[in-house]
């Protein structure tokens, strides 16, 4: 009986210290901060603007200072992969990640991506 008690305890100390299926989804600014982050974290990889290259983390200001000065039209993280992560508002010129073999993506197509991870279930 008290082997019983023992193992129950410890499946309810289990069970309250496991995530939560019903966490708060993030907000908006929550998910703009967590692509930043990834651009900001990335690693092989250099960034293209305007024909010149910077390291990810260059990149990671750059896009968080346009959220700033796109606030009053950015109100969900696909509103910021549009207006400040995808192109130059200089030149109309996508942005690219450039990886160490050469290949190179649309920083929105990226973004996108990690935006769908972010939101998956």
């Amino acid at each position: 009986m008290r082997t019983l008690a023992v193992v129950l305890v410890v499946g309810l100390a289990l069970v309250a210290l496991a995530p939560s299926a019903h966490a708060a989804p993030l907000s908006e600014d929550d998910k703009i901060e967590a692509l930043i982050r990834t651009v900001d974290q990335l690693k092989g990889a250099t960034f293209v603007r305007n024909g010149s290259t910077y390291d990810c983390h260059d990149a990671a200001k750059h896009m968080r200072d346009k959220w700033k000065w796109k606030k009053d039209v950015i109100h969900s993280a696909r509103d910021f992969i549009v207006v400040a992560a995808s192109f130059s508002t200089q030149t109309g010129k996508p942005y690219l990640i450039r990886w160490q073999d050469g290949r190179e993506l649309k920083s929105a197509e990226f973004l996108a991506t990690e935006l769908r991870k972010l939101e998956a279930p």
